[in-house]
């Protein structure tokens, strides 16, 4: 790791990239909602998903230094060394809206591809991310199951469970955040410290997120003139047909749309692509150049760049502090 605080950069390895929210919150630099967050540390050395659209919506953002790989089938020696290893690892098996393979799915022993690497290259700390749902299933057994093999590859683990509302999120949506920290490193500085839940008593609605779009239905911001056309179901309210309560936080952008994205709080249509970028805390430059369903599922898949940026900056202040130690011989 770097050692000099004033010029500290921790280098980063990302798995499962997907379309590059979790990225985008590790890097910093961008501007949401009017508020700039800040530049963080971090230096993604490379970035990988096995779906060729998130490839190129994430190089279409970052630059070009994504590629499309199997990580269940990686050469992990071909991979760079890193720092840090993040990796929002695939949920459907996992969500309570997929299909709830669990681990005896083959994209539920996905997130083996991190131990795998964790073994190789010894990151300082890795960061996974997965669905609320995980702790539900088989009575917590999947959830234990997955922190036992992340703990064997020589890591402390500990989960934060986050509701992305508390944390200035617009959405309705909670999520686990593995904290992984190696075990000679967690045996001198703990774990880093959870942030606080600033906005625990002050959610953020649908209508701050997405207000100012109401009259814009062209493309004079990015991917506005995007939705589905779709009716109401004809019986039932099932998911995706409910509207937006204005006051209240959206509900959770679903990666599997298929047309069924939540209804506008005061227009009689389904949220933009926009509007559906806008409520996962996805800048307005961060352009999706797919079609509706592709796109919309790479934000629905995606960590809410805000809610990661949050979770970021409390590894940043670890790892400084960390050096800090190392310095003084702590």
């Amino acid at each position: 790791m770097a050692a000099n605080k004033q010029e500290s950069s921790y280098s980063v390895v990302s798995y499962f990239c997907g379309c590059g929210g979790l990225d985008l919150g590790f890097r910093g630099n961008f501007r949401y909602h009017g508020e700039e967050y800040e530049k963080l540390p971090f230096n993604i050395k490379k970035a990988y998903d096995f779906e060729p659209k998130c490839i190129e919506t994430y190089n279409g953002y970052f630059g070009d230094h994504a590629e499309r790989a199997d990580l269940s089938k990686i050469d992990v020696t071909t991979v760079p060394k890193a720092d840090v290893l993040v990796g929002g690892f695939p949920c459907q098996e996992f969500s309570s809206c997929g299909p709830l393979g669990g681990l005896e799915s083959e994209r539920g022993q996905l997130y083996k591809a991190l131990i795998n690497y964790m073994k190789l290259h010894k990151p300082a700390l890795v960061i996974g991310e997965n669905v609320i749902n995980l702790e539900r299933m088989d009575n917590g057994n999947v959830l234990k199951t997955i922190v036992s093999d992340l703990s064997q590859a020589g890591y402390k683990v500990e989960v934060w469970k986050m509701y992305a509302p508390d944390y200035g999120i617009p959405q309705r949506r909670t999520r686990l955040f593995f904290i992984c920290v190696r075990n000679d490193i967690y045996n001198k500085y703990g774990f880093p410290k959870k942030p606080d839940p600033t906005y625990e008593h002050n959610h953020r609605s649908v209508e701050w997120a997405i207000g100012d779009l109401v009259d814009i239905a062209n493309e004079t911001v990015p991917n506005q003139s995007q939705y589905f056309g779709a009716s109401k179901a004809k019986k039932g309210n099932g998911q995706g047909d409910e509207n937006s309560k204005k006051d209240l936080p959206a509900y959770t952008i679903r990666a599997n749309p298929k047309s069924r994205v939540q209804f506008h709080y005061s227009l009689d249509r389904r949220l933009t692509v926009r509007e559906c970028a806008r409520i996962q805390t996805f800048p307005d430059d961060f352009v999706f150049h797919h079609a509706k369903t592709a796109s919309i599922s790479q934000i629905g898949n995606a960590v809410p760049p805000v809610l990661a940026h949050t979770v970021a900056k409390a590894i940043s202040d670890y790892l400084q502090l960390a050096i800090e130690g190392v310095q003084n011989n702590d």
